[in-house]
């Protein structure tokens, strides 16, 4: 929901107290938490409030079948403070963070998980680490990604969006391939929910896309190869190529701070980054994941395509 006030020392605290833990000893559920299964789902919401004035909603759907529990591990153990402190250092005054969870719902008992928007450290934490890290994933080089699409087209409501016309944002982490429709039969079992047909991958992104700004971060260079042609078609230049999981919060954060025009350029940035402590190999990784992107913005020079690298209007022609 959004109410009550962030502290990031509390945050740090949270995350470094459990920094040499075992994932297993973080994320401790064996099964689907009740709160977070989305079966009668009806919505999750992003509110403003006397605390939060400004509120935005910032979905991570975070893919977690067997090759991607590092990135949930970093969020919960390290990182997740330092993405707050480097959006209210981009001049968010008010990000609502949201967790999901995604499985294969073809082969994985829990396959959605979906969280609620929250501002204070505990409440993200706590819906963070209810997330059932299952490890499964079908072998067929897709994972169900289309779900969290539909999820945020469906079933959040954002005073952002309904107040003001401003966009969340919506990144989803994987290594993978998405599905080509979002299944009836998927969507029945999952949430409940009965739909006439299948749903196009390409229309549930639309759908999701006229609230959200919607990204695919890939979390490295290695396991860039077997799922990014696919996702620039679908997405072009919001499909972000990471150089570790380690740079998931800085992208996420410079994203934001990009397409919201608080930061102007990577100069900028560079300033942001290493006044909140982080080192030069990681600002530049952050730079290079980001900078195709940033192209888009139409803003200076730093922010220009370098020369030969191919852009993408697909994205532009299809949602503005």
């Amino acid at each position: 929901m959004g109410y009550g006030n962030y502290s990031y020392a509390a945050h740090a605290a949270l995350t470094a107290g459990r920094a040499h833990q075992a994932g297993a000893e973080v994320f401790k559920q064996r099964q689907c938490h009740a709160l977070m299964n989305p079966k009668g789902l009806k919505v999750r919401e992003c509110r403003d409030s006397a605390d939060h004035p400004n509120s935005l909603g910032i979905v991570f759907a975070l893919d977690v079948t067997g090759s991607m529990g590092a990135i949930p591990e970093l969020l919960a153990k390290q990182e997740l403070p330092n993405l707050m402190k480097l959006l209210t250092a981009c001049g968010v005054s008010d990000p609502q963070p949201m967790f999901m969870a995604i499985g294969d719902a073809n082969s994985d008992v829990a396959a959605l998980q979906v969280g609620q928007f929250e501002s204070t450290a505990e409440l993200m934490d706590q819906w963070l680490t209810w997330s059932y890290l299952e490890g499964g994933g079908g072998g067929t080089g897709q994972e169900s990604y289309e779900l969290a699409f539909y999820v945020a087209a469906q079933h959040t409501d954002m005073d952002n969006w309904v107040k003001r016309k401003q966009k969340g944002y919506l990144f989803l982490t994987g290594d993978e391939l998405p599905y080509p429709t979002v299944s009836r039969h998927h969507i029945e079992a999952l949430v409940g929910e009965k739909l006439d047909e299948d749903i196009p991958i390409e229309e549930v992104i639309a759908a999701a896309a006229e609230s959200y700004h919607v990204f695919f971060l890939i979390p490295d260079l290695d396991r860039r190869k077997k799922c990014e042609p696919r996702w620039r078609e679908l997405l072009g230049d919001h499909t972000i190529c990471m150089e570790s999981p380690l740079d998931t919060c800085a992208v996420a954060a410079a994203i934001v701070g990009i397409t919201e025009k608080r930061i102007p350029d990577l100069t900028a940035l560079s300033g942001i980054l290493t006044a909140n402590g982080f080192s030069r190999e990681r600002i530049g990784s952050t730079h290079r994941a980001i900078q195709h992107y940033a192209a888009l913005t139409g803003g200076p020079a730093a922010f220009a395509r370098p020369a030969g690298v191919p852009g993408s209007n697909w994205w532009k022609r299809l949602f503005g």
